[in-house]
């Protein structure tokens, strides 16, 4: 089975860096503001923000839902305390549950995306409170898979982690100091009791990280993959869900009209 994407967490940082501060000075800004879950991803984006524009350009949003693990607060502010960085905690539970009186049939799949599409509304209206950048906090695995909320965690002014396969962030997590607890859970939304990303998507980030390295940094045909070891079944699953997911990685389209 071929390895995963190569990476040098300590040759890419200057570049991520730069390109934060790019980004943000082009706007005539200088600070951001960024929704913090005690997850992997949020927490490596925190971490880069502040090496990026210090630990006064960045505020942290945490905003939990009745039924989030209190894992997650413990791990959020963990993060806060080490980065010295100003944060505030709004309770969504009153606005979800507001709204879903009037649709009580609504599965777990329509709460999960209002909650992740209320916790950007909230972003975005405080980015403008602070004359603020929201910080993206997505990479490359969720983007390609569409395992992303279409205007809600996708929605940012930037994503350094765009760029960067799920398992090179967890090593990205570990060369800045993230704490390893954040670095060794279970990847999870958070969306529902139990709930995890792996289990949802019933795929694993290590062996699509592989594929799709194999796919599209390497330009590998079906054939190959299953030469190199692949499940047919498997390639096809992903393939699949990288095509169907194709539209959230473009702005709307719109006919020409001349």
């Amino acid at each position: 089975m071929p390895e995963g994407p190569s990476f040098d967490p300590q040759e890419a940082l200057p570049h991520l860096l730069a390109f934060i501060r790019e980004q943000t000075f082009a706007t005539g800004r200088s600070r951001l503001v960024v929704g913090l879950s005690g997850g992997l991803d949020s927490a490596t984006a925190a971490y880069l923000g502040v090496r990026a524009l210090g630990s006064e350009n960045l505020t942290a949003f945490f905003l939990p839902y009745a039924t989030n693990n209190p894992q997650c607060r413990e791990d959020a502010m963990q993060v806060i305390e080490r980065l010295g960085i100003e944060h505030q905690e709004v309770d969504i539970t009153p606005i979800v549950d507001a709204y879903f009186e009037r649709c009580p049939e609504a599965g777990h799949k329509r709460r999960g995306n209002f909650m992740v599409r209320i916790r950007m509304a909230i972003l975005y209206d405080q980015s403008e409170a602070y004359q603020a950048l929201v910080l993206g906090t997505g990479n490359r695995t969720e983007s390609l898979l569409g395992y992303t909320t279409l205007w809600g965690d996708m929605a940012c002014a930037f994503t350094p982690l765009g760029g960067l396969y799920k398992t090179q962030v967890r090593q990205l997590a570990a060369h800045l100091g993230v704490p390893e607890r954040i670095i060794a859970k279970p990847p999870s939304a958070d969306l529902w009791v139990g709930q995890t990303d792996e289990g949802e998507m019933g795929l694993s980030y290590e062996e699509v990280d592989r594929l799709l390295h194999c796919v599209m940094d390497l330009g590998y045909s079906d054939q190959d993959l299953v030469r190199e070891g692949f499940d047919p079944g498997f390639v096809d699953e992903v393939k699949r869900r990288v095509e169907a997911a194709s539209f959230k990685r473009r702005m709307p389209p719109y006919p020409r009209i001349t």
